[in-house]
């Protein structure tokens, strides 16, 4: 089976669990290879994570898993929080996090650079827009997400 389909299944089995424990899953990783296979599930919830979040849905999930076997190899299972500094993969992820502040890597320059640290000021249907400081002025720019290579929240102290 291919590995985006294998992803896609899993993703959907851990939507499952995650809606069924109160929670939203934020993304599923598959990395490694044949021999040494990690399946990364990422949960969230507006209060924080637990660990006994990531407990209860590794369980539910690993027991899913194996009745459904989506993976004919051997894999380890790992379910946690996706963090502070939490990547921005889709539109949604942007919306949640509006006002606050994010890095940004684009795959082409704007405005002459194309790493950017700012806050999300509006995302709209393919574009977030952020306000950041360009030298003593704050400026606003429009980033289209397919330019955006990599995306994550900044920690604030």
């Amino acid at each position: 089976m291919k590995l985006d389909i294998i992803k896609q299944k899993i993703y959907t089995l851990a939507s499952e669990v995650a809606e069924q424990e109160g929670l939203e899953l934020y993304d599923v990783q598959i990395l490694g290879s044949r021999k040494r296979t990690i399946v990364r599930v990422f949960i969230d919830k507006e209060s924080g994570v637990t660990i006994d979040d990531c407990e209860r849905v590794s369980k539910s999930l690993s027991a899913l898993l194996d009745v459904e076997d989506p993976i004919k190899t051997s894999y380890t299972l790992e379910v946690s929080s996706p963090g502070i500094d939490r990547p921005l993969t889709k539109k949604k992820d942007y919306e949640k996090n509006l006002g606050k502040l994010v890095r940004i890597v684009t795959t082409e320059p704007f405005d002459n650079q194309s790493f950017f640290i700012g806050r999300i000021i509006d995302v709209g249907e393919n574009w977030v827009r952020i306000s950041y400081k360009k030298g003593s002025k704050e400026e606003n720019l429009f980033i289209p997400f397919e330019k955006v290579s990599k995306a994550k929240l900044e920690i604030e102290f």
